[in-house]
């Protein structure tokens, strides 16, 4: 491993990976593509997700959990609901034009407290399971210090549907689907979504999943660049991250490796 330099300051950002149970073969995660134009992954495949923002922690911090862990679990909530429009992590479900109503308060500017005082519903934090966490050190416009969370589909949930902003479609797909369309060059997935996918692609269902993050207790994943042998060039550079996160694969050439 190469010495680094220091970190240059990170965004911080919560995300969530959304299973649906499959009647056959493993589960289905929640896709969203960004729009081209995004300076941060543009075009790539990812799970819907954003930043924390100072009300998440005020929100945290109401809800009796001052911690960035609370902040991240609220953004990765609000997101969701602002991004495609499922009430994951509320108690009780709003009904559907309830929701619709919490959902345009959100995208009107109204802070999520506020939105959930009027539907009558909590946040049921304890439904999201914490399952990683990615800062990459690498030079670029935007950092993010992302938290990523687990959580199951509601079996009375609505439709999906993208808010068309950041995003431009999003769909199901299993994490196995999702590779095999990157590596036939008709999907843009970056390093970090594609070492996740990876792990995810291992799990025959979310309980699965779920084992699998508890027996991997959460650590910050910063990739680094070091020179590892192949079979065909001597060696080359590697873009390459711990060994005992729970990750199947963890190095890959530079020259594969997609940045967002």
């Amino acid at each position: 491993m190469t010495d680094s330099p220091p970190l240059t300051p990170a965004i911080p950002a919560a995300t969530l990976v959304l299973f649906r149970d499959a009647a056959a073969g493993p589960p289905e995660l929640l896709f969203v593509e960004r729009a081209k134009a995004m300076m941060f992954a543009g075009g790539a495949l990812v799970f819907p997700g954003g930043r924390i923002d100072p009300g998440d922690h005020v929100l945290a911090a109401a809800s009796g959990h001052p911690d960035t862990n609370a902040a991240a679990r609220i953004a990765a909530i609000r997101e969701t609901i602002e991004e495609v429009g499922l009430p994951i992590g509320l108690s009780p479900t709003p009904s559907p034009a309830v929701f619709e109503r919490l959902r345009a308060m959100l995208h009107a500017g109204t802070m999520l407290g506020e939105a959930l005082a009027e539907a009558g519903a909590s946040l049921d934090l304890d439904s999201l399971e914490y399952f990683a966490r990615w800062r990459p050190a690498h030079a670029h416009a935007r950092i993010f210090d992302t938290h990523f969370y687990l959580a199951r589909l509601p079996a009375d949930a609505p439709e999906a549907r993208v808010d068309a902003t950041e995003n431009v479609r999003l769909f199901w797909a299993t994490a196995a689907d999702v590779l095999a369309q990157a590596d036939a060059g008709r999907a843009t997935i970056i390093f970090p979504t594609r070492r996740n996918l990876e792990r995810l692609a291992q799990f025959a269902d979310f309980d699965a999943a779920v084992a699998d993050a508890r027996a991997h207790p959460v650590r910050t994943v910063t990739p680094w660049t070091e020179m590892r042998p192949s079979d065909t060039q001597g060696e080359v550079e590697h873009l390459c991250i711990p060994p005992d996160l729970g990750y199947p694969v963890t190095s890959e050439p530079m020259s594969d490796a997609v940045r967002g």
